[in-house]
């Protein structure tokens, strides 16, 4: 294919640092073209696979030692990303007109005071949510709510009915790695602060149990 091809070196970069940098390589473009990132991270290699496959992008990814990945993200002729602005992402935003609602869940308890009566309600507000006639549009999960999409969660199969409804199911890969659970993730996709960040602020509404 041709094209120019670019390479980003984001080795010990944090999140959300290594999508930001391929996503200005992918503006430097102007459409056709390769940008090849390496990163130290198995969680930067979803990340940035989900942001490629976002754009419209081919991405593949080679593990080329025992922390080092190579993640290839190819554009056509038909993807433009502004050089220097990466919030032209895109993030599956709702129509003009249509509600975007956002939940946010930043623990495995709702509320303070007793953690075991703050479990019991915060899957008691992910199991409301399945009864809701407006579903939210997207449910992001981190700090300690990042167990809550993983094995063992007591809100599993309430977030598991959700996304079968089409409600995204994201999961802070920084706070799954922190924890030592990225290999237990049971529901949805992992994501980063950046994209956190823009879905917060694109929202129409954000719920924050």
């Amino acid at each position: 294919m041709d094209g120019m091809k670019l390479e980003v070196d984001a080795r010990g970069d944090a999140c959300p640092i290594p999508v930001v940098k391929t996503l200005k390589a992918l503006g430097a473009l102007g459409g056709l073209g390769t940008v090849e990132t390496l990163v130290d991270n198995e969680i930067v290699v979803q990340n940035l696979t989900r942001m490629g496959q976002n754009k419209g992008c081919t991405v593949a990814s080679e593990r080329l030692g025992e922390k080092e990945w190579r993640v290839t993200v190819t554009a056509d002729a038909a993807v433009s990303v502004a050089a220097g602005e990466p919030e032209a992402v895109s993030c599956d935003i709702p129509a003009a007109g249509a509600r975007n609602v956002v939940v946010a869940i930043t623990s495995e308890a709702m509320g303070t005071g007793d953690d075991v009566l703050g479990k019991k309600l915060m899957a008691s507000f992910v199991f409301a949510l399945t009864q809701l006639e407006e579903l939210p549009s997207t449910i992001l999960l981190y700090n300690g709510g990042a167990h809550l999409s993983c094995e063992g969660s007591p809100a599993l199969e309430d977030l598991r009915g959700l996304a079968s409804q089409g409600v995204e199911i994201l999961t802070c890969g920084t706070c799954l790695d922190h924890y030592g659970i990225a290999d237990t993730l049971a529901v949805g996709e992992v994501t980063n602060m950046y994209d956190i960040a823009q879905r917060l602020t694109a929202a129409s509404l954000v719920v924050r149990p």
